[in-house]
This record gives C-alpha cells, sequence and structure tokens, in this order.
C-alpha cells in the first residue's frame, strides 16, 4: 500500500463507534482534498476490517457508498452501531458525522 493509503486508513481507525466521515472529509485530512476515490480504493483494500472500521466511511450525501464485504453487510453494521438507515442512506447523517482532528 502506499503511504497515502496507509493514512487514510489510519483515519478510519480513529472514526468511533457509531459514528461516521466522508470519503470526501479523510481525503481533505489526508491533505488532498480531491482524492476521495482514491480513499475510497485504500479502503477497498482494507484486510483488517475489525481494526480499522471502513463501513464508518459514507459518501458525501449520506448514502452508504460501497464495501468491500458488500452493502447489506456495512447497513448491518452501521445499524448495529445505531446508525439509522434508510433507503440505503443514513438519516440524519450530520447528526453521526466524525471529523477528525489531526
Amino acid at each position: 500500500m502506499t503511504q497515502f493509503e496507509l493514512f487514510a486508513l489510519s483515519l478510519v481507525k480513529a472514526i468511533p463507534r457509531g459514528r461516521v466521515a466522508t470519503y470526501k472529509i479523510l481525503a481533505r485530512e489526508a491533505g488532498k482534498p480531491r482524492a476521495f476515490r482514491a480513499v475510497a480504493n485504500a479502503l477497498h483494500k482494507n484486510k483488517k476490517n475489525i481494526i480499522i472500521p471502513c463501513h464508518r466511511v459514507i459518501k458525501s450525501n449520506g448514502d452508504l457508498g460501497g464495501y468491500n464485504r458488500g452493502k447489506k453487510f456495512k447497513r448491518q453494521l452501521l445499524e448495529s452501531e445505531g446508525i439509522e438507515i434508510k433507503d440505503e442512506e443514513v438519516v440524519d447523517f450530520k447528526k453521526y458525522l466524525y471529523k477528525p482532528k489531526i
């Protein structure tokens, strides 16, 4: 993995249970504000789903986005953390939004 990808994963690791961040927020925090697709690609490569909770990263419009273990499983994980989802979107996602501070 590249240094950027490893850094993106370290940012994801900091997202607390019951909160979500967006690909865009993580790209900005990684110093590359337009690299949200690169963040998504890094998350897709994540082999440590339990340690690095990529399911907590969603699109900027509240849509769940993808997940390397499937969108259905991503939804189940988020709901198990108390995040409300309707029609493949996090309901009032700003309520659950986490913004990393590095």
